[in-house]
């Protein structure tokens, strides 16, 4: 089968398309022939080896994946999304069962690939971690990437009010996608925020970017308020001054949705499972009730991986890029 192979260390854009076997299956999984996978900032990291957990080398990247069964406990074409360590980026994966969830009928299948991890990572980081509840004034960063895109659409299902950051031309979508308030990223914020909210700030702030945005949502945050911190797309990984938590009476919070995956030392994927699956039904109901439209921006063949990666990196997307082995 064709794959996308990391044999050490490197930069994303040199690796390599090669054909390799097919991974071998094992008990409690599930063998994928692979449709479309996702592309997304993380997956740099996780080839350069700067990510926290380390795949064997060699290995395909590449962790949300959307195709149909080829073999396992589910029944041989079923449609499925799927969540998995690496091995994505290849025309099949070997995934464990407990994060393998069929797609139903009327969601098409590329669109599903914001399941295993875009909509998960919001949810869990706005519910979990922010308890969002109807009524409250969140500020999503990043509204319009993968992550983003979905905090916008989560809020919106939990009754919540959505102030949304992105730069001018993904506003239109952004309305469209149910956001209250629409920001230029490229402008400061923390004064229009104050006066959208009345001066009272924000109960939760959703930040996939970190650096300099992160220090200025501090200051954004009601009494009581929550940032909840998802990714570092910015480049600097943000401190936190102590005295502001203090005086505002906030709280920095952290979402790893990889930990619940088993992604974490001590690997706690059974632990986990049932409130994985749980939060998996939620998103499942959500778009049955047309609250939630996963966004496909563009496809590439794996060869086009350079490509897909470019749209990322360069922050053109609107919602997901994937690569279709």
């Amino acid at each position: 089968m064709r794959a996308l192979i990391c044999e050490s260390w490197r930069d994303f854009d040199a690796l390599e398309v090669k054909d390799i076997p097919p991974p071998p299956m094992r008990p409690g999984a599930v063998r994928i022939q692979v449709a479309a996978a996702g592309v997304s900032f993380a997956v740099q990291l996780v080839v350069a080896g700067k990510y926290q957990r380390k795949p064997p080398l060699p290995f395909a990247p590449g962790t949300e994946v959307v195709g149909t069964v080829l073999e396992g406990p589910l029944p041989v074409g079923t449609r499925v999304f799927a969540a998995l360590d690496w091995g994505g980026f290849a025309e099949q994966c070997v995934v464990d069962a407990i994060h393998v969830v069929p797609i139903p009928d009327g969601l098409p299948l590329e669109p599903a690939v914001a399941f295993p991890i875009s909509y998960p990572t919001a949810a869990s980081a706005l519910i979990w971690r922010g308890r969002v509840q109807a009524g409250d004034w969140v500020l999503v960063h990043g509204a319009a990437g993968g992550v983003g895109l979905a905090g916008v659409e989560i809020v919106k299902a939990l009754g919540g009010r959505v102030i949304a950051r992105a730069g001018a031309a993904k506003h239109p979508m952004l309305q469209a996608r149910g956001a209250d308030l629409v920001l230029d990223s490229a402008l400061p914020f923390r004064d229009a925020v104050r006066d959208i909210t009345g001066g009272a700030g924000v109960a939760c702030v959703l930040d996939t970017l970190g650096g300099d945005v992160f220090d200025e949502s501090l200051r954004c945050l009601a009494d009581g308020g929550t940032l909840v911190t998802v990714g570092y797309a910015a480049g600097r990984i943000p401190t936190v001054p102590a005295n502001i938590l203090l005086l505002k009476n906030i709280t920095v919070a952290g979402l790893n949705w990889g930990t619940y995956l088993g992604w974490s030392p001590g690997d706690g994927r059974e632990q986990h499972a049932p409130r994985v699956r749980a939060l998996w039904d939620q998103l499942m109901r959500w778009w049955a009730e047309g609250k939630l439209r996963p966004e496909v921006h563009a496809g590439y063949p794996l060869g086009q991986f350079r490509e897909a990666m470019a749209e990322v990196r360069q922050r053109r997307a609107v919602g997901r890029v994937v690569l279709r082995p």
